[in-house]
C-alpha cells in the first residue's frame, strides 16, 4: 500500500497503520459472460445508524435489505463478552433478509415526461417498536416506509381431534355422523343436524369428558413492508439527495434548484429553505448537485453546487436560506482553466463526519476533506484516478465525465474511501502523516493494486496541503481502465472498519 503524506484532519495524535482489507461477502455475483439486466444494476446504498441493517436500492425500483448475523450469535454470555477484549478472527456477515417493490414507473402527462423507477437515494429513519423506517426516492417521489415482522395466528388446542376433520369442513366423530338432509333456499338445513353449518349441535349421550377454549398461538413470522407515507409533487426537476434530521421528525430533499424541507409525519405540506433559480434562467451558473444535514445540530445542514462549491447555512437565521453562513470552494490559479475544468469541479457527493466537524466531498477527480471551521480551503486533497486527466476529451465524448461517484468516511474519521474505474475503489488515510493510499478492485479475491510513490506535496498559501496520489492506467492484470466498470456507490459501516461495495448488480462486502 503506497501513499503519500497525509494531511493534519484526525481527531487523534497517533497515525492508524494502513488498514489489510479481506472479502468477506457477495451478493449477486456475477458469473462470467452473464448479461446483467439494467433493472438490476444497484443504485443506492446505506447503513443504518446502528451498521446491523444494510439497504440497497437498484434501477428496478427494488429496495433489498440486509441483516447482519454474527452479532447475534455472541448475545449476553459472559464468556462471549470477554471474547470481545481480544480480536476476533470472524469477518463479519450479513444475511438477505427481505426486499420490496419501493416505486413503479410513472409518466407525467402534464410534461409528458416519463419518470424512472430507480431508487437515487436511500436513508434509514429512527427505529420503533422493532420496526425499522426508512425513506426510498426516485426522480419526483419520497416514500416512507415500515418494515415489521408480523406474526402468523393460527387457532389450536380444539376440543375435537383434528385428525376427525373432513378437509375444511366441520369436524366429526364417531358419534356424530354427516347426513345428506335437504337444505332451504338460504342455506339452512331441513333437520339439525351436527354435521350441517348451522349453530345446533347433538351432544352425544355419553356427554363430553372436557371442553376448553380454542387457544391462538403464533408459530411463523412473516415480514411486511408497508408505505407509511407518500411525499409527492413538490419537486421540478429529479431529486438528488435526501437526509434525515438529527430531530428525528424533519428531513430535506434536494433537486437542481430548490432544497425542502419536511415533517415525517406531513406528506402534503413541505417548506421550500433554499432555492438558487433564477428569474431568467438564461442567468442560471449553477444548480445543486447534494444536500445533507449536519449529524447533531438540527438548524445546519451543507449542500454542494457543480461549480465546486460546498455551502453551509443555519435554518434559524431566515425562513429561505437564501444567504449561507459558510462558503468553502477553491480558487482556481488564473490560465489555469480549461474548456473541462468546471465540468471536473463539479461536486457529485457530500458527507458529514460523524463528529460533524469536517465535510467530505467529491469531485471528478478527488476527494476533499473541509473543516467546517476552516473555508480558506480543504485540510486535505486526495487524487482519485490523476492519470486520466490527459484523457478528459474521450471521457467527455463518452459521457463518462458526468459520472456521479459517492464517498464515505469511516466511524472514527481516519479515513475516507470512494470508487473509480474497472470497479476500483480507493481507501485514504486522513490522518497526519498517514501514507495509507489503498486501491483494490471489487472482486472476491481483490487485488492490491500498487501505486507510483506520490509525487512530493505541493503547500498552497494557506493552511492546507494536497497529497497527489497517482495511480497507473492500467487494471491489475495490466490492462486499460474499463470506463463501463465504474464503482459509483460505496457505504462504510458506522462503527468497524467494513465496507459496502456496489459493483453493477453484486454486493460485496470487506472487512480489515
Amino acid at each position: 500500500m503506497n501513499g503519500g503524506g497525509e494531511d493534519e484532519v484526525a481527531p487523534s495524535a497517533e497515525s492508524p497503520h494502513a488498514l489489510d482489507w479481506k472479502f468477506a461477502q457477495v451478493f449477486g455475483e456475477r458469473t462470467a459472460g452473464e448479461e446483467v439486466q439494467e433493472v438490476d444494476i444497484i443504485s443506492a446504498i446505506e447503513f443504518d445508524r446502528t451498521g446491523d441493517y444494510l439497504a440497497t436500492g437498484d434501477r428496478g425500483g427494488r429496495v433489498v435489505l440486509f441483516e447482519r448475523t454474527d452479532n447475534r450469535d455472541h448475545g449476553g454470555h459472559r464468556r462471549d463478552l470477554e471474547r470481545t477484549d481480544y480480536p476476533l478472527s470472524k469477518h463479519p456477515e450479513f444475511r438477505y433478509k427481505t426486499e420490496f417493490q419501493s416505486h413503479e414507473p410513472e409518466f407525467d402527462y402534464l410534461k409528458s415526461l416519463e419518470i424512472e423507477e430507480k431508487i437515487n437515494k436511500i436513508r434509514w429513519c429512527q427505529t420503533a417498536n422493532g420496526a425499522l423506517f426508512l425513506l426510498s426516492t426516485n426522480d419526483k417521489t419520497i416514500k416512507y416506509w415500515k418494515v415489521q415482522e408480523k406474526k402468523v395466528k393460527k387457532v389450536c388446542s380444539m376440543n375435537l381431534d383434528p385428525s376427525k376433520a373432513m378437509g375444511n369442513g366441520p369436524v366429526v366423530s364417531p358419534s356424530m355422523s354427516i347426513s345428506p338432509k335437504s337444505h332451504m333456499a338460504n342455506g339452512r338445513c331441513g333437520e339439525k343436524s351436527f354435521g350441517c353449518s348451522s349453530n345446533d349441535f347433538s351432544i352425544p349421550s355419553d356427554g363430553v369428558p372436557s371442553l376448553h377454549l380454542p387457544v391462538v398461538t403464533s408459530h411463523e413470522t412473516s415480514l411486511m413492508a408497508r408505505c407509511r407515507r407518500i411525499y409527492a409533487h413538490a419537486h421540478d426537476y429529479h431529486i438528488n439527495s435526501i437526509s434525515n434530521n438529527s430531530d428525528g421528525e424533519t428531513f430535506i430533499s434536494a433537486d437542481d434548484l430548490r432544497i425542502n424541507l419536511w415533517n415525517l409525519e406531513i406528506s402534503n405540506q413541505s417548506f421550500n429553505i433554499v432555492d438558487v433559480k433564477p428569474a431568467n434562467m438564461e442567468d442560471l451558473t449553477e444548480v445543486i448537485t447534494s444536500a445533507e444535514f449536519h449529524p447533531t445540530h438540527c438548524n445546519t445542514l451543507a449542500y454542494s453546487s457543480s461549480r465546486g462549491s460546498i455551502r453551509l447555512i443555519d435554518m434559524r437565521q431566515s425562513a429561505l436560506c437564501d444567504r449561507h453562513s459558510k462558503l468553502f470552494e477553491v480558487q482556481e490559479a488564473s490560465g489555469s482553466k480549461s474548456f473541462f475544468t468546471e465540468i471536473i469541479a463539479s461536486v457529485s457527493d457530500i458527507k458529514f463526519a460523524k463528529d460533524g466537524r469536517h465535510i467530505l466531498s467529491r469531485d471528478y477527480m478527488t476527494l476533499k476533506l473541509w473543516d467546517i471551521n476552516m473555508d480558506s480551503g480543504p485540510v486535505a486533497t486526495f487524487q482519485v484516478h490523476e492519470h486520466l486527466r490527459p484523457k478528459l476529451c474521450d471521457l467527455y465524448e463518452n459521457d463518462s465525465i458526468f459520472d456521479k461517484f459517492e464517498c464515505c468516511l469511516s466511524g472514527d474519521g481516519l479515513r475516507v474511501a470512494t470508487g473509480s474505474y474497472s470497479n476500483v475503489f480507493r481507501v485514504f488515510g486522513c490522518s497526519q502523516d498517514s501514507g495509507e493510499a489503498t486501491m483494490l478492485e471489487a472482486t472476491k479475491n481483490p487485488m492490491k493494486k500498487q501505486a507510483p510513490a506520490p509525487s512530493k506535496p505541493s503547500r498552497s498559501l494557506g493552511l492546507t496541503r494536497v497529497v497527489r496520489r497517482e495511480n497507473s492506467g492500467v487494471d491489475a492484470n495490466g490492462n486499460p481502465y474499463d470506463f463501463t466498470m465504474k464503482l459509483l456507490h460505496l457505504a462504510w459501516h458506522p462503527t468497524e472498519n467494513s465496507l459496502a461495495i456496489a459493483a453493477s448488480n453484486s454486493l460485496y462486502m470487506y472487512y480489515a
